[in-house]
């Protein structure tokens, strides 16, 4: 059976259970990380040397990066609703993927980390104000995205792009901060919210 593991409160990790929800996937889930098993110990660095989570095992195949891990679920066990199979359908979940691991991420670390953890190396308010403009611009260019295509991220289908996505949508709504009015966004959030998966993995879910 599939191991996955890491905690089920990591955003990262519940990109992952909700991939296996909307794969109809069995898995058996393992509690490492922050207030659980140290990913520092040998048994888990062995899996993964950067000792983050998720990491998972699927027989002997193990592999680590929660979009990596998203992509290779829908490939295994085939779902091209998910991750299509024309090249340009493809890229295009593949593009927004990688941007809300880099673009969106990068912008939103500072903040929440200042406003949800708070993390006593996260004090500085010009930078805290810095981090928060970045993620609402962020978010405001999703919300163009999604003015266009009046439905999903790439379009009228739910695909992966919507997963990692939504749960960055949850994310951003659950942070105290002050946030512009965004209709496509909101409109959006509600939309995912009659999935399953989300509601299980993501709207109820921890920040």
């Amino acid at each position: 059976m599939l191991r996955i593991l890491g905690r089920a409160s990591s955003i990262n990790v519940r990109k992952v259970l909700w991939t296996c929800a909307e794969l109809g996937l069995a898995y058996e889930r393992e509690d490492w990380g922050s207030g659980f098993r140290s990913t520092a110990e040998a048994e888990f660095l062995a899996l993964n040397p950067n000792a983050m989570v998720p990491v998972i095992v699927d027989g002997d195949f193990v592999l680590w990066e929660s979009n990596a891990i998203c992509s290779y679920l829908a490939n295994q066990y085939p779902r091209h609703d998910l991750l299509p199979t024309a090249p340009r359908q493809r890229a295009w979940v593949e593009q927004w993927m990688g941007w809300q691991a880099t673009e969106l991420n990068s912008a939103w670390r500072y903040a929440f980390m200042a406003r949800v953890r708070n993390s006593p190396s996260h004090t500085d308010e010009s930078a805290i104000a810095l981090s928060e403009a970045q993620w609402n611009h962020c978010m405001s260019l999703l919300d163009r995205q999604l003015q266009r295509t009046g439905a999903f991220v790439i379009g009228t289908g739910f695909s992966l792009a919507d997963i990692v996505l939504g749960l960055s949508v949850n994310r951003w709504y659950l942070t105290p901060m002050r946030r512009p009015d965004l209709p496509a966004v909101a409109a959006y959030y509600e939309r995912l919210s009659e999935r399953p998966g989300f509601r299980l993995h993501g709207r109820n879910g921890e920040p």
